[in-house]
Parts: structure tokens; sequence; C-alpha cells
């Protein structure tokens, strides 16, 4: 009897093991069932979130399928005259022979009617611009304005049939680590479509125009400038412009510029004929370990402001040297890429919203945004200005920055001679405007001379040395 009560109770805890087993690896909620989902789920009492590559969680095909009918293939077409130097020697030639040269590129229609964003360097210097559409329909395109600053063009086509077309989406919301879509025509491959992250943003690359690149590592190469770039809502957030590259094709990172300073290049171009730039009316720099250190500052990110420009809005809303910049309206500011970047999208009398800090305590003061045309800067007692639209059409020039007035004692007896002249280049750098100039001027010593090629009032380029 007591052996029989051993074989029972040993036959029980056997079943119960293998029930237990049972319910726990092949039962509807176990390990190997086939109920069981494949995505990762991180649960507790406040949340539960999905991770993983499942296609319930990523799904681009809306966001390509809407885009690809939207983003076109740029042809650019411009003619160069090659001249024969061996005809010329010996013949006195002086004519010369004419060459096709073909460019081709991106493009993104913004509205039903025919209007195309693309970048400025896609179409520069074109006699004859081509469109094709995703259907295969070609037009020949209009150029509406460029702003060659921002690598921005706008084109118009007029189709015999209404457009499909991207929305602009907000740049300044798009995250980190969000997934977007490049859709261009590289190699003449029309209608690509590649996957990515947004790797960075605000990313300076030290360029003279655009300082607030949005970079993504969808993967993007000649021919795709001037695409989208696309949330996977389909939303335009940028307009993909160039590549990090040694050999020329993609290597991992692609920049784009924010669809925010494109929206804002448009409006101003279909509205005003121009892009209208606001300046907020400092200079200065971003913040690090050692420029904090060198400041004597605790404070690692922000702007330092060492100079507020006379007349300017900061200088009438009371920013002063030493002031940190720590944020504009809602977005935070770092480097000098979020600052450039936030204001690019501001036009002149617009009011932002100042955060700074100020012997350590915080404060947030409201500036009116100056207009770009009067801003001026000052070196060696020569006050300087930007060069307006009559100078440019008197000149035939697209760049450069006027004499205003001159208070250097030992140059006001050429004041006759030097005020209204147009400096074009300081020390072989092109002088484009007043801001290209402050940057250059405060890398110069006080001492240090300079060489000077400037336009007179009669046309004539001389040169100096001050």
């Amino acid at each position: 009897m007591k052996q029989f009560s051993k074989l029972f109770l040993v036959s029980l805890l056997s079943g119960a093991t293998t029930l237990g087993a049972y319910k726990l690896l092949f039962d509807n909620n176990g390990y190997f069932s086939t109920h069981n989902s494949p995505i990762t789920t991180v649960a507790n009492e406040s949340y539960e979130r999905k991770v993983g590559l499942s296609s319930d969680i990523l799904d681009f095909t809306v966001a390509a399928e809407n885009t690809v009918h939207t983003v076109v293939h740029v042809k650019n077409v411009s003619y160069k005259t090659v001249s024969n130097p061996m005809l010329e020697y010996f013949y006195g030639y002086k004519g010369g022979q004419s060459q096709e040269q073909v460019g081709t590129g991106s493009g993104v229609i913004i509205s039903a009617d025919g209007y195309i964003v693309t970048n400025n360097h896609v179409i520069k210097d074109a006699s004859e611009i081509e469109i094709t559409l995703n259907n295969k329909k070609s037009y020949k395109a209009k150029l509406i304005g460029t702003d060659s600053k921002m690598d921005i063009a706008l084109l118009k086509i007029d189709a015999d049939e209404k457009l499909p077309y991207t929305t602009f989406g907000n740049s300044d919301s798009v995250k980190v680590g969000e997934w977007v879509l490049a859709v261009g025509n590289p190699y003449n491959l029309t209608s690509t479509v590649t996957a990515g992250i947004v790797s960075a943003k605000a990313r300076n690359l030290g360029t003279n125009g655009i300082q607030s690149f949005i970079q993504t590592d969808a993967a993007v190469n000649p021919g795709n400038s001037g695409g989208a770039l696309v949330n996977t809502r389909g939303d335009l957030i940028g307009i993909n412009t160039m590549i990090s590259s040694t050999t020329g094709s993609y290597v991992g990172y692609s920049f784009a510029v924010p669809s925010n300073i494109a929206r804002k290049i448009i409006e101003d171009i279909m509205e005003y004929g121009n892009v209208q730039r606001g300046i907020l009316g400092v200079e200065g720099g971003e913040l690090n370990a050692m420029a904090s250190k060198e400041l004597g500052v605790t404070q690692t990110e922000g702007f330092y402001i060492n100079k507020v420009t006379k007349n300017s809005g900061a200088e009438k809303s009371g920013l002063k040297k030493g002031d940190i910049i720590i944020k504009l309206d809602n977005q935070n500011v770092s480097t000098f890429a979020d600052l450039s970047g936030y204001i690019n999208t501001k036009r002149p009398s617009d009011k932002v919203q100042v955060m700074i800090t100020r012997n350590g305590e915080t404060k947030t003061v409201p500036v009116v945004l100056s207009k770009n045309e009067f801003f001026t800067t000052e070196f060696k007692g020569i006050e300087l200005e930007n060069i307006d639209a009559a100078d440019k059409k008197k000149f035939r020039i697209d760049y450069g920055v006027k004499i205003r007035s001159i208070t250097n004692e030992n140059l006001m007896q050429y004041d006759k001679e030097l005020r209204g002249n147009i400096i074009l280049s300081i020390d072989n750098v092109k002088a484009k405007d007043i801001e290209t100039v402050s940057k250059l001027l405060n890398d110069k010593e006080e001492n240090q001379s300079m060489r000077l090629e400037m336009i007179n009032k009669n046309g004539e380029v001389i040169r100096i040395i001050i």
C-alpha cells in the first residue's frame, strides 16, 4: 500500500509537469504558439510600446506612391562657346564654336498649376529647362526666381491638366531617428525611392549660404539634387541638395534644405519677386567647452553675442555683448546653425522672442527683425552696406558691398573717390554680402593689411591695399 502511494504521487507530479510545460510552450499564449506575434512588446502599468521592423509598424508604400508622381526630372541645357587657340594664333580667327551642355537633376511639384521647386545649382546658367513628369510628359519650364545663397529655385510649367503635388511639412518638428524617404532621379533613373533616418538636424557644413541642413542616411546620388525628402506620411520636409563623399557618390551622408526655409523662399519669390531676409543684428559664435573657457562662462551650449549691430532690432531691444541666446520662440539654440536656420524662416519686421542668459539670469526679449539691406558693418574706419537692386542693374553684378562712409583719418582725403564704390573681394575672397564680410573681417588682425578689389562710380575695376 505504501509502495502504491509513492507510485501514485510520482504519476501525479509527472502529469502536472507535462501539462504545465504544454501550456507554457504550445498553448494560445505559449512561446511556440502560432498566434504569437513576432513583434516584441515592452509593457508596464502605464504604457505598451511596439518595437521592430514588421510591416505592421513601417509602411512606406503610401508615402512612396504619392511622392513619386510629384517628383520630376529636370533637364538643364546651356551653351558654351569654345575657342580654338591655334586658329586664333595663326590665322587671327576670333570666332568660337557653340557647344551644348546638358545637366540633369530633380524637382518637386508643389502646386496643381505647375509650380516646381528645385536646387539653384540644378538650373544654373540654363538657356532651356525641360521638365519630364513621372507619366513621361515633357514641358518647357520658366524660371520664376532663385536664391543662390540657399540653393533654391522656383520653376513654372503650363500643363494641360491639374498636377499631383506634395504638401509642405514642418521641418522644425522633424526628430532625429525619424524614418524618411528620398525621392529623385539619380543617374537618370526616374522615380527612385530610398529610405533612411534623420541622422542630425541643423548641420553646419561651413558653406557661405545655408548652414542648417537636415542630415539623413537615405541614399542620395548625383541626379537626386532638387528631389524630395518626405516623412512616412508623404509630407515634404526637405529638398535634397548635396552629399558628403570622397568619390562623388553616396557613402552614407546626404543633406537637405529644410522645408520651412524652402517654403519661405518660395513664398517670398512669388509675393515680392525676391527673397526677404530678416536680420537679428548680432555677431558672435556658438559655445563649446573651449570657447566657454576662453570667455569665462559656465555654459557650453548657446550662441554668445560678441557684437550688436547699430540700429538693428537686437540693439533696439536691449541685447548686449556677453548675452547668450538659448532659445528663439520655441526652438532651442545650441549652435549657430540652430540660430541661422530659424532666422532664415523669418522676414523683416517679424517679431521673435529671444531667450537669453545674462549674468546667470534667464530672460526673454522680443526682437523685431531688421531688413537685410539696412545691415551695415564697419572696419578700419570704413562703413559698409549691402548693395541694392539699382546697383546690381547699373554695374551688372549680383554681389558686393558698398562703401557708405569714411571715418578713417588716413583715408579721409580719398573720401570722394571711395564713397559709393562697391567692394567685390577682400584678399581674393568674394565680398558677397555684409554677413560674409563681417565673418571674414572677424578673422583678421586689426593691424593686418588687406587687398580690396572694387568697382568705382564709373564702372572701372580698381585695386587698393589698406
